[in-house]
C-alpha cells in the first residue's frame, strides 16, 4: 500500500495563500518602481535554488536568499543569521519558479512576525514568459525544466 500524506504540498500551498497576501505582475512592478529608501520601497528575495538563478537569471534588484536558509539569514538568534542584509521592518517580497515555495516561505516569515511580507504569483517563470527585464541569464536563457512549476 503507498503511503499518503496526511496533508498534500497543493493543500498546504493553498491555506498558505489564505494567510498571506499575493502581489501579481502589474503590483510587483508598481513596487519595484519606487526607490530603495523611499517609502513603499520593497525588498525583493528570489528564494530559487543558486542552479535555477544562474541557468535562467533573476528580476532585476532581486537579493537571493535560498528557501533552505530563509528563516536562519533572517533570524537575529540562529548561527547563520546575516546582519544587515534584510529589514525586517520594510515589505519583503519573496518569489520562486511559480509561486508554491514562495507562498510556504511567506507564510512562515508572517509566523516568525514579519509585519509586511508577501508572494509574488506567477513567479519567475511567469515575469520572464510576460517579457520582462531579466538579470544574469546566459545569452538566451534556458527555459524552465519540462514540467516545473514551483
Amino acid at each position: 500500500m503507498a503511503w499518503t500524506p496526511k496533508k498534500t504540498v497543493g493543500q498546504m500551498v493553498a491555506e498558505a495563500k489564505q494567510r498571506i497576501k499575493e502581489l501579481g505582475i502589474p503590483e510587483l512592478q508598481r513596487a519595484l518602481a519606487v526607490k530603495p529608501g523611499e517609502p513603499g520601497a520593497i525588498q525583493l528575495l528570489d528564494i530559487r535554488d543558486v542552479r535555477e538563478r544562474q541557468r535562467l537569471g533573476f528580476i532585476p534588484g532581486a537579493k537571493h536568499v535560498p528557501r533552505g536558509m530563509l528563516e536562519f539569514w533572517l533570524d537575529p538568534t540562529s548561527p547563520y543569521y546575516q546582519p544587515g542584509s534584510i529589514d525586517p521592518e520594510k515589505p519583503i517580497v519573496l518569489y520562486c519558479a511559480a509561486g508554491g515555495r514562495s507562498a510556504l516561505a511567506a507564510d512562515v516569515l508572517r509566523e516568525m512576525g514579519f509585519p509586511d511580507v508577501a508572494h509574488f504569483e506567477p513567479g519567475f517563470n511567469g515575469w520572464a514568459k510576460a517579457g520582462l527585464p531579466v538579470e544574469g541569464a546566459p545569452a538566451g536563457g534556458a527555459p524552465p525544466p519540462k514540467g516545473a512549476k514551483t
